[in-house]
């Protein structure tokens, strides 16, 4: 088969499974010329012609100071398919990524990636588009998968999709479940045009060692190929230690369970229902605020086994974390939970952040009880849900 058939019928696969592309859409391609994004421009010209899908595409390509830049071949290359290349002065990121370089073997990647991200943003801001496409493939993601376990301690990859809050865009992976090998072959059989790298990094990175040792694994166990592509997406068998993980507060056995797990969200919302929609009467699209449900670290409160109430944070500004949803079941307030459990989190968040602000907005009968614990009033009282708060908080040096 055609690389260009096996390439399309990926990109459908992960625009159904995710869905990635809507009618009406304005999309951005970040064209750097390399072989990823040049497919994924040739081909999301194709897909718009097949895919029963009303949506526009515009290739950016970005400037950003790296010596021997020409845009020439691209500029020809987006003619040819009918599009028309702007590329965006952004020549200040190569000056900066060199003083942030320092005594650094190579310049800072992902100083330079959130730099790129930030550039394509305004850019689609500017032009009204609602959707930005980068060209990461299937073996990015799981390199990445790797990277973050190996020198982050975390199971985690770039999503099919994001959106991101506060510049009104959504990030699209197409490429996503296309394989490099594929994305080379179609290079070829096209005879498309491919930049030479101009990063002085290029090939010297961790990525690519993580490139290495998985072509060894892959060379060793051919099946993990496939396997480490799947496990991605393979929720059904997903079974790891966070749904068993207990903070152990104190010799009560009670404990903070992370929400990890469907029945853990169950009874966080059932404490939230009892305690705020029905003993305080606040409404609903007060209480369930979807932008910062995203955004929230949640906890259930356990006492043994049961579930006795709820706490959660967001990191608001860096190293700003805002406490809130701390709600108790009636029958197990004025025991001292509430206290040891507030505490707890406020100490695990300074053990890992310090230098770092706490704060929180305090109903107007609880001041009182969050002064005893260290906490200021900051500002004036406040009506939030109908009810008067105060905003507490507290620096950690």
């Amino acid at each position: 088969m055609k690389a260009i058939r096996t390439v399309l019928a990926c990109i459908r696969r992960a625009d159904n499974t995710y869905n990635l592309i809507n009618h009406g859409d304005k999309i951005i391609i970040g064209l750097s010329g390399g072989k990823d994004s040049v497919a994924l421009t040739y081909c999301l010209n194709l897909y718009r012609k097949f895919s029963h899908t009303d949506f526009t595409i515009q290739p950016v390509m970005l400037d950003l100071g790296f010596p021997g830049f020409n845009p020439y071949e691209m500029n020809k290359f987006c003619e040819s398919l009918g599009l028309k290349l702007i590329v965006s002065d952004n020549r200040e990121v190569y000056k900066i990524l060199q003083i942030q370089q320092k005594d650094a073997a190579h310049l800072p990647c992902s100083i330079c990636s959130r730099m790129k991200k930030a550039a394509i943003n305004k850019i689609a801001n500017e032009l009204g588009f609602n959707k930005v496409a980068f060209a990461h493939h299937a073996e990015d993601a799981i390199e990445t998968l790797f990277m973050n376990e190996i020198y982050g301690g975390r199971i985690a990859t770039f999503s099919p999709k994001m959106h991101l809050e506060k510049a009104n865009i959504d990030f699209v992976r197409p490429l996503q479940l296309v394989r490099e090998s594929d994305i080379e072959r179609l290079i070829r059989e096209e005879n498309l045009p491919v930049l030479a790298s101009h990063c002085p990094a290029d090939k010297s990175t961790s990525r690519e060692d993580i490139k290495n040792l998985l072509k060894s694994i892959y060379h060793k166990y051919p099946d993990a190929k496939e396997n480490f592509l799947s496990m991605l997406s393979n929720y059904e068998k997903e079974d790891i230690w966070t749904k068993e993980i207990y903070l152990h507060v104190n010799q009560d056995d009670l404990s903070l369970k992370p929400v990890t797990t469907p029945m853990d969200m169950l009874e966080m919302m059932n404490v939230r229902q009892k305690v705020f929609l029905e003993e305080q009467n606040i409404k609903y699209e007060d209480e369930v605020i979807p932008e910062e449900e995203k955004e929230a670290h949640n906890f259930v409160i356990c006492l043994k086994d049961k579930v006795i109430g709820c706490i959660r944070y967001r990191e608001t500004k860096e190293r700003e974390f805002k406490i809130e949803r701390f709600a108790i079941y009636k029958e197990y307030r004025n025991k001292g939970y509430g206290k040891d459990v507030f505490m707890f989190l406020v100490n695990m968040l300074v053990m890992k952040y310090v230098p770092c602000l706490i704060y929180f907005n305090a109903q107007e009968q609880l001041i009182e009880f969050y002064k005893a614990l260290g906490f200021s009033p900051k500002g004036d009282k406040f009506t939030e849900a109908g009810i008067i708060h105060q905003r507490m908080e507290k620096k950690y040096e």
